[in-house]
């Protein structure tokens, strides 16, 4: 395993339902942050939603700048399957790592697929390796989602992403220098299509939505109609709105709903 040490919150002194652990990981090769909502929960296998973070974020902005936990009580008080709310920092790279293998910076892959799993199995009782894992995202988190959920479909049971980054030019909207700085050393590493389309056949159920107004609108429609044309299905919605948190947190109810359904089927 490349955690080598756990920090956790107490109960007595963390707001309610919220715990907080920092993982330090070989991966990483240091220290990092994740958020962890509902984590007392009394259940068993109870099912898991990875949430990730666009650029410029950290652990915290899901719920203190998105208000995910108010949505995911809203809901549950109409019948909302219980989820456990794992939100990690992106392993805290330049503006954003893009949750990418990124040679001696750092394996921000493996500190999601492997780490934040394993720290959280390890940390919340309700959680086992019986429990089922979706992911999710925006912007950045967006593009991690859709990505790690292709390139590992076995770990998922569902993928969904909001207004994502949908290739390594479109972070040219968002930071300031070269975006070859997240080119891997594998030639498709960072290619979306390519992993979809070498694991159509045991992809798990995809949705995707992103605003109309968002400066990411077209890069979505291209990965749609490139999907489509290899005859992939992906599940997608075009809305009002732009790249915002009122956005995120208006939609990300459609999310929740899409993994309560396959949770329940």
């Amino acid at each position: 395993m490349s955690i080598l040490r756990l920090e956790v919150s107490n109960p007595a002194y963390t707001p309610e339902k919220l715990q907080l652990v920092t993982v330090h990981s070989d991966n990483l090769n240091g220290r990092q942050d994740i958020s962890i909502y509902n984590a007392h929960a009394t259940g068993t296998n109870l099912p898991v939603v990875m949430l990730l973070h666009g650029v410029y974020g950290n652990n915290w902005v899901w719920m203190h700048l998105g208000g995910v936990h108010h949505v995911y009580e809203s809901l549950r008080q109409q019948g909302l399957t219980e989820f456990v709310l794992v939100m990690p920092s992106d392993g805290g790279l330049w503006d954003g790592s893009g949750y990418l293998p990124l040679g001696e910076h750092g394996n921000y892959e493996a500190w999601i697929t492997d780490d934040v799993r394993a720290a959280v199995t390890d940390t919340v009782s309700a959680v086992t390796d019986k429990s089922s894992w979706y992911i999710t995202g925006l912007s950045m988190g967006g593009y991690g989602a859709l990505r790690l959920g292709a390139k590992h479909p076995a770990l998922y049971k569902g993928i969904s992403a909001h207004s994502s980054i949908t290739c390594l030019d479109d972070f040219s909207h968002f930071v300031s220098y070269p975006t070859s700085r997240y080119e891997c050393l594998e030639k498709n590493e960072s290619n979306l299509v390519y992993w979809f389309e070498k694991h159509f056949q045991v992809m798990p159920p995809l949705r995707l939505d992103c605003g109309k107004q968002d400066e990411l609108f077209t890069s979505n429609q291209t990965l749609i109609h490139e999907l489509k044309e290899r005859g992939i299905e992906a599940d997608h919605t075009w809305l009002d709105g732009g790249h915002e948190w009122p956005y995120w947190h208006r939609n990300i109810e459609k999310t929740l709903w899409f993994f309560d359904h396959l949770e329940k089927r």
